[in-house]
């Protein structure tokens, strides 16, 4: 009696695909960077930050990894279009380029909400397009992951800003993802809670602050970056292939409640 067949576990590596992360600089931007090229794919690091980009390659490179760099602003979405254009498609794209403005909504200046949304909303929605409508035209089928936020599934203190650009975030996201399906191209967005990165180290030298964030993660601690690295890996590759439309949320438990 012959046995009956084991599945086989779909594979983790992304050899021979190349993958796009803007806001790679630092933080979760490059942690993604490193965690695409380990799994084998060719990365390019795009932010404006020219230095941390071409530091970061060259790291990876001597690693023996496959990186190359994108100096550019994405809210620049003319430039951002033509540099993807110009390229191979790409056949994962983390969508990483964000920023932070908290005020409670009181006081929330004008000025602050344009730079916020031009970045979260605009900037994200356009780059997003220019990769998928590459893909599109050249039949690569792929995976787009969104960076959103615990906070586009709640709300929080000083973050009505933050929560806005987020709810839009997880609103096109899911739009997307039913527009991009006929193509193969899968859309999901990845919602982690405080993560310690340089753009959050400010906000944690509030003891008073971090205490509060703390009692809302039920495991008790702040992310890491790391803690990140394996679901951005999940998405971009065929682990995930019947996932598109959806959320990914590392919170420690946040949203439990």
């Amino acid at each position: 009696m012959s046995a009956q067949p084991l599945p086989k576990t779909p594979t983790f590596r992304l050899d021979e695909r190349r993958a796009l992360v803007t806001g790679a600089g630092r933080g979760i931007g490059l942690a993604a960077a490193a965690a695409l090229a380990e799994a084998g794919a060719h990365v390019t690091l795009c932010a404006r930050t020219v230095n941390e980009i071409n530091e970061a390659a060259s790291a990876l490179r001597e690693k023996g990894f496959s990186a190359d760099t994108l100096a550019l602003d994405v809210t620049d979405v003319a430039a951002f279009r033509a540099a993807v254009d110009a390229r191979q498609p790409y056949h994962a794209f983390l969508n990483n380029a964000g920023t932070n403005r908290p005020n409670p909504f009181a006081v929330v200046p004008v000025e602050d909400f344009d730079v916020v949304m031009n970045l979260n909303v605009r900037g994200a929605y356009f780059a997003a397009q220019s990769v998928a409508r590459r893909m599109i035209a050249t039949g690569t089928r792929g995976s787009i992951i969104n960076m959103s936020s615990q906070m586009g599934h709640v709300g929080g203190a000083n973050r009505s800003l933050y929560c806005a650009s987020k709810w839009a975030m997880e609103g096109f996201s899911k739009a997307m993802a039913i527009d991009l399906a006929p193509h193969g191209v899968r859309v999901n967005t990845l919602c982690p809670t405080f993560i310690e990165t340089p753009m959050t180290k400010p906000f944690f030298e509030n003891a008073a602050f971090k205490e509060s964030v703390l009692a809302k993660i039920k495991l008790g601690r702040l992310g890491t970056v790391e803690d990140l690295m394996g679901a951005i890996v999940f998405l971009a590759g065929d682990a995930s292939s019947l996932m598109t439309g959806s959320s990914l949320i590392i919170d420690g438990g946040w949203t439990a409640d």
